[in-house]
């Protein structure tokens, strides 16, 4: 049986599913690639089946990609398992954000692919951990983590935002979240978007997304407004004014054009209303 093969002949999870069951299907999926292509044996084992947890793996997964010659692997693992233990929601964001994707995203054959390979899933992840860092004021290390995590995946999330779970950030390149922004659970958001504010204040001034948005390729949502939940943001639009809950928004500057679909960011349905 093939990798691909596997993965479709498991139950599908969802968001409620608890990590455990999530853990083990990671692993299922991990012994198949490894029995089915040697040269990624390595990756496997070292990358999940010689973990007790999924916490353990994604601490390991943060770290190795993290690590620079100022601050090596092991040095972040530390930090990653401290932030981890202290906040436990951490993790189950983490595998809420891994369902978001394998739900949402069509390219999705397996959880080892945002796990491993998914630049937006692991940029996401690595934003929590220099969040918490930041909320128990250990600002420059913070920062520090967000600088690797721009330089590597061209993600750029200040540490201060605010970010839910069930995430999606799809392809993630050039994604920008400034440090007042706040974005509410199960939003799915594409690349090139930018959460930022409209001038050099210092006060709140990033946007403020509710829960169930989604957020169309190169949409930039400036200033200090309001996204209602379940509202729909078309690709290339610039939201400079408050979106009502569920409705749809194109253009520049970006105007109502009908309502919504119940669910946008599950769907990631882009068509517009006729």
């Amino acid at each position: 049986m093939t990798p691909m093969a596997h993965a479709d002949a498991v139950t599908p999870l969802r968001q409620d599913t608890d990590i455990r069951a999530l853990w083990n299907r990671l692993r299922l999926e991990a012994a198949s690639v490894a029995a089915e292509e040697p040269m990624l044996a390595g990756l496997a084992n070292a990358g999940i089946l010689r973990h007790a947890s999924f916490a353990e793996a994604l601490a390991h997964r943060i770290a190795l990609k993290l690590a620079d010659g100022q601050l090596d692997a092991m040095l972040i693992h530390d930090v990653v398992s401290e932030a981890m233990s202290a906040d436990e929601t951490i993790v189950g964001s983490a595998a809420a954000d891994m369902l978001a994707v394998d739900e949402r995203d069509p390219a999705c054959r397996s959880l080892l692919q945002p796990f491993f390979y998914f630049k937006g899933y692991q940029a996401l992840q690595a934003y929590r951990i220099a969040h918490w860092l930041w909320t128990q004021g250990r600002e420059t290390l913070a920062f520090h983590l967000q600088g690797r995590v721009s330089e590597l995946f061209g993600v750029d999330i200040h540490p201060g935002a605010r970010i839910g779970k069930g995430i999606m950030i799809d392809h993630a390149s050039s994604v920008v979240i400034g440090e007042t922004a706040v974005v509410g659970d199960d939003v799915s958001i594409l690349h090139e978007v930018t959460l930022g504010g409209t001038g050099a204040e210092e006060s709140d001034r990033h946007p403020k997304i509710g829960q169930g948005v989604l957020i169309g390729a190169g949409a930039k949502v400036l200033g200090n407004i309001s996204v209602g939940d379940h509202a729909r943001i078309a690709a290339g639009s610039v939201v400079l004014s408050d979106v009502p809950a569920r409705c749809t928004v194109a253009g520049v500057p970006a105007k109502p054009v009908g309502g919504c679909c119940a669910e946008p960011a599950r769907t990631m349905d882009h068509s517009l209303p006729d």
